[in-house]
């Protein structure tokens, strides 16, 4: 039996409404960006991972639960070239808020509902597009050199929200727009707008 103070993966977890359209799109570039793996049913796909790496998973505050992601989005991922298959939305639990190490909601609703629902997650909580400008602050020589991916995370939550306060917020421009329901140029727009979010955390983790 595994004890519960072993070491474990970094566990990302990205929130939206449906949980079919923009937070699958940020777990799949994530996780690719990361080289970390993503949970498909009960099992991990994607590369080994060890206790210094991550994981990347989402769930929805009001989840199609079971349903694949959104086919607009998909033809997007696979236009990046990430994998869009073998994913179920769920819905978000206290308990999934709990085993997060770090929570990337879509908007600022939903960083709020992430609290509401699990209070102690507030100070790993952030809007996406919020981490990254925070992130992008944040001293790269004060993360672990060598490290694994999970590790430079974990260095990085802390770093990131130290920045609180002295990186001009900007709040309008920390929501994600909702394409379900909308035409492909609103999918673009939602995608244009949550993709390079990711691919600045990628980079200031992975250098």
């Amino acid at each position: 039996m595994t004890s519960p103070d072993a070491p474990r993966p970094f566990h990302v977890l990205a929130v939206c409404t449906g949980n079919i359209c923009r937070s699958p799109a940020v777990e799949r570039l994530l996780a690719t960006g990361l080289g970390a793996p993503w949970p498909v049913g009960r099992t991990l796909r994607g590369p080994a991972v060890g206790p210094d790496g991550a994981v990347v998973s989402s769930a929805g505050t009001g989840a199609v639960v079971g349903a694949p992601v959104s086919p607009l989005m998909v033809d997007l991922l696979h236009g990046a070239g990430v994998d869009a298959s073998g994913f179920a939305a769920r819905q978000l639990t206290p308990e999934i808020v709990r085993s997060a190490d770090l929570v990337l909601a879509l908007t600022r609703r939903h960083r709020s509902a992430v609290v509401e629902l699990f209070p102690g997650a507030v100070r790993r909580t952030f809007t996406l597009r919020e981490l990254a400008r925070l992130a992008s602050h944040v001293d790269r020589a004060q993360l672990p050199a060598g490290a694994g991916v999970g590790d430079r995370l974990r260095a990085l939550v802390p770093l990131a929200a130290a920045q609180r306060g002295l990186v001009p917020a900007q709040p309008g421009a920390d929501d994600v727009v909702d394409p379900y329901g909308h035409s492909a140029e609103v999918f673009q727009r939602s995608y244009d707008e949550l993709a390079p979010a990711v691919a600045t955390l990628v980079h200031v983790v992975r250098g």
